[in-house]
């Protein structure tokens, strides 16, 4: 499954599939209706964490597809990864968010790490189901992150890192931690330091309760004093800032991946309920209106698919430019959104009711126009890239 041309990737991808793609979305579906799909409304409702359904996905070896070959990893490309996440999450967003973690946080070590860093911090997520955390986001550091107050001094051959972090995914569950941390109170000072779980000082704070996507873990971490080694710096001080606005660059197409499984998902809810439920003597999928719903869903899920995998294949293609991958979380967040409040609508008043699947795909939906960057800042981030012109 190697990177190869984009051109016949895009053909591979969208008119042929190639089998190593076919079989890869066949696993990945399988292990979405063995292991998930049972268990999805379950974990929404205990709000519990899917340790177990998480070391089955382990198992089938789809976690951390990006880790490299010669570390012991998969070593695919973004490609594979959404069609995994895809498959994942449609059947339960809540459970797959947390691979969706793992990666976010795993990439600036595959950014900026050295090889000795790469094989010390990775390694151990090939052998075992390990969770990892991207610690970036803090109570007043949302969109602009460049506003994070969690400081970093210098204090012989280590730092001390002092701050709070907000909305961590996986963040009171994870063995690893990527954080982000300013040397002089500025974005230019940004210095990501990695921070194995169990460190003196770094501690869990209050797990979020949410809207959706709730077999994830959502929480508060806290650095108090941490001292980190300098030999778990990741890149050079100051590189923290242009570290974090890659790796988001790159992971935004996942999530755009797992955007258009709630919204493909929600679709084939509504189609199928569609064609079973009868009003005025006749199935509702032949009613005027409902076609018109139904078709223009159709078309925002295959526009999504579109964006989504060209987002991909420029990642694999090494290019860095967050263009795709903007447009693709934007418009598959904004799809999903649409596409699932549609089959509520299509469902009447069962849709409103935790009985059927599409008031969770609901819910579920509405975080992915919110995190890894809003849709508002997205539509930004596109605008300024095409000013400049450097997509």
């Amino acid at each position: 499954m190697g990177e190869g041309s984009g051109a016949a990737r895009r053909e591979g991808l969208h008119v042929h599939p190639s089998e190593d793609h076919e079989e890869l979305r066949r696993l990945a579906r399988r292990v979405a209706d063995r292991e998930i799909r049972p268990v999805a409304a379950q974990y929404d409702q205990s709000r519990e964490f899917p340790w177990p359904v998480l070391e089955r996905i382990h198992t089938a070896g789809l976690f951390d597809l990006q880790i490299p070959a010669p570390i012991g990893g998969a070593g695919l490309t973004a490609v594979e990864e959404c069609i995994v996440q895809e498959e994942l999450a449609a059947g339960c967003a809540g459970i797959s968010l947390a691979l969706v973690a793992n990666t976010l946080a795993l990439t600036p070590i595959l950014i900026a790490g050295t090889p000795e860093q790469q094989s010390a911090l990775l390694g151990p997520f090939t052998r075992q189901l390990r969770l990892a955390a991207f610690g970036l986001t803090e109570a007043q550091a949302g969109s602009d992150a460049g506003a994070l107050k969690t400081r970093a001094r210098r204090e012989g051959d280590a730092y001390i890192l002092d701050g709070r972090k907000r909305f961590i995914t996986n963040g009171g569950v994870a063995d690893l931690y990527t954080i982000f941390a300013t040397l002089d109170g500025t974005p230019q000072g940004i210095t990501c330091f990695a921070v194995e779980r169990g460190t003196d000082g770094l501690s869990a704070g209050r797990e979020e309760r949410k809207l959706g996507i709730r077999a994830s873990n959502t929480s508060e971490v806290v650095l108090d004093g941490v001292r980190v080694p300098a030999a778990m710096r990741i890149g050079g001080e100051g590189e923290g800032y242009r570290i974090a606005l890659r790796t988001l660059g790159r992971s935004r197409a996942t999530i755009a991946a797992a955007a258009l499984g709630i919204a493909r998902e929600a679709l084939g809810c509504a189609v199928r309920y569609a064609r079973e439920r009868q009003q005025f003597s006749r199935p509702i999928a032949q009613l005027g209106a409902i076609e018109q719903m139904l078709g223009e869903m159709a078309m925002r899920v295959e526009a999504s698919r579109l964006l989504v995998y060209q987002a991909a294949e420029h990642i694999a293609a090494g290019e860095t430019s967050p263009l795709y991958s903007s447009m693709a979380k934007a418009f598959a967040a904004d799809t999903a959104m649409f596409v699932a409040g549609e089959a509520v609508q299509i469902f009447g008043g069962y849709g409103y009711m935790e009985d059927y699947p599409v008031e969770k795909l609901f819910r579920d939906a509405k975080i992915y126009q919110i995190f890894e960057g809003t849709n508002q800042v997205q539509r930004m981030v596109i605008a300024r890239t095409l000013v400049r012109g450097d997509e």
